[in-house]
C-alpha cells in the first residue's frame, strides 16, 4: 500500500517483561507512540497491539506483537499481509546483546544474530531484506549464557543511557520514513557513552 510504513518492535507480552533489556523494541515503540501522541488498541487478528500515526503527511503503524517473541512472525506476516506491505516498507526494532549498552545500528537486512524474534519473521516472510534496527544491550562481563541478563531489567545507571539512546532512535526511525534508509543509517549509527558502573548509585 502507498505511503505507510510499519514500525515493529519487539519484546515479550505481560508486566514480568515490561522494560526489560529483552523489550528494547518494545520500548523505542512506545517511545514513538508518545512522541507522535497515538492511541493503542489490541487488534485479535493480528496478535498485535496496533497505533497508527501520521509523520510528516505519511502514514505510520506502529505494531507490538503479543505471540510472544519467538513467534513475532506470525503477526508481522499478517500486518504485512492483510495492508499489502513490501519489504522496503518494514522496520524491526530489536535489543542486540552483541551490540554495546550505547550502540545503536539500523540494517537493510542480514542475519538474525541469532535473534529468535528476527528469525521467526524472517521464516514467516519468507525473506530477509527488510530494515532492522539494533538496539545495544551488552553482555554482562562477556558471558555467553545471557537469559538472565537479557530479561533483566535495566540499572539505573543503563536507564540514563537508554533515554538517550531512545532519543536517537526515534530520530532515526523518522529518517527512515522521510529521508530512507541509507541516511538514517549515515546520520545515526554508532556508539554514544558508554556508563561507568563504579558511579551507579552515587548522588549526582
Amino acid at each position: 500500500m502507498e505511503n505507510l510504513w510499519l514500525i515493529v518492535g519487539l519484546g515479550n507480552p505481560g508486566a514480568e517483561y515490561s522494560r526489560t533489556r529483552h523489550n528494547a523494541g518494545f520500548i523505542l515503540v512506545d517511545q514513538l507512540g508518545l512522541n507522535w501522541r497515538v492511541s493503542w488498541g489490541s487488534e485479535k487478528k493480528f496478535q498485535a497491539r496496533l497505533a497508527r500515526a501520521d509523520v510528516g503527511g505519511r502514514r505510520v503503524i506502529l505494531c507490538e506483537p503479543q505471540t510472544y517473541m519467538n513467534l513475532s512472525g506470525e503477526s508481522v506476516a499478517a500486518v504485512m499481509s492483510f495492508y499489502r506491505l513490501e519489504a522496503p516498507r518494514l522496520l524491526v526494532v530489536v535489543d542486540d546483546a552483541d551490540l554495546p549498552l550505547g550502540g545503536l545500528r539500523l540494517k537493510p537486512g542480514g542475519g538474525s544474530g541469532g535473534h529468535h524474534g528476527l528469525e521467526s519473521i524472517e521464516r514467516n516472510l519468507g525473506y530477509k531484506d527488510f530494515a532492522r534496527m539494533r538496539i545495544g544491550i551488552g553482555r554482562r562481563d562477556g558471558a555467553r549464557q545471557i537469559t538472565d541478563h537479557v530479561l533483566g531489567r535495566f540499572s539505573s545507571t543503563e536507564t540514563v543511557l537508554l533515554d538517550k539512546i531512545l532519543a536517537v532512535a526515534s530520530r532515526q526511525a523518522e529518517a527512515w520514513i522521510e529521508a530512507g534508509i541509507q541516511k538514517a543509517m549515515n546520520q545515526f549509527n554508532g556508539m554514544l557513552e558508554t556508563p561507568d558502573p563504579e558511579n551507579e548509585g552515587k548522588a549526582q
